[in-house]
Parts: C-alpha cells; sequence; structure tokens
C-alpha cells in the first residue's frame, strides 16, 4: 500500500497560502513562522534597519567535557608527589598552577 503525504503551508498571520518557513530568534528563543512572499517581504522590510546594525552571532560554546579517566589519574600522581616533597596541596579541588609546573619540571616535561 502507498501513502502520498501533502504538507500545505498556511501563512501564520493572514490564513492563506504560504510560500515559505521563515526562522529568527530573538532574546534566546529560536521562532519560525510560515508566511506568504508577500508578508514574508513585509517582515524583511521590517528588520531591515535593525540587520544593518547587528552583528552576526556564533554559536554557543560547546560544555566542556568532563574530566576524563587519565585526568582524573594525573592528578592523583601530582597530589601524590606533592605529598612527598613536603608541597602543600588539598586533598581536592583544582590544582593550583604553581604546584602542576613544579610536578612537570621534577618529570622533565
Amino acid at each position: 500500500m502507498a501513502q502520498k503525504v501533502t504538507v500545505v503551508l498556511e501563512d501564520d498571520l493572514t490564513g492563506g497560502p504560504a510560500e515559505q518557513t521563515v526562522r529568527f530568534a530573538f532574546d534566546g528563543t529560536d521562532y519560525e513562522i510560515d508566511l506568504s512572499a508577500k508578508n514574508a517581504a513585509k517582515f524583511g522590510k521590517q528588520l531591515a534597519p535593525y540587520l544593518e546594525h547587528a552583528r552576526r552571532a556564533g554559536r554557543a560554546q560547546a560544555r566542556r567535557p568532563g574530566r576524563t579517566a587519565a585526568g582524573r589519574h594525573r592528578s592523583g600522581d601530582i597530589r601524590a608527589w606533592a605529598k612527598e616533597h613536603d608541597v602543600a596541596v588539598s586533598e581536592r579541588g583544582r590544582i593550583p598552577a604553581s604546584v602542576v609546573e613544579q610536578y612537570n619540571a621534577a618529570a622533565g616535561r
């Protein structure tokens, strides 16, 4: 059995036929609206003065990936080295850059 699906766009402003879906974002929210060619042109004309002075925004930066097992192991090695060499470092949290530099220098890295 065969099926034929037809998608008909309806202008979200007037209810008549629409030719395109316009996508835009405002205040951190993405929107889309189906518009006739006439309404799409009006929409673009209304935005034109703002777009002339706006700058394109890049995508939001991706979240940093979580710590890896290797990173946790390295932190453990640095803490053990610091303890052996009487270098003050907390049991938890970020290891100060100065301690990491001392560890790397001692290891010849």
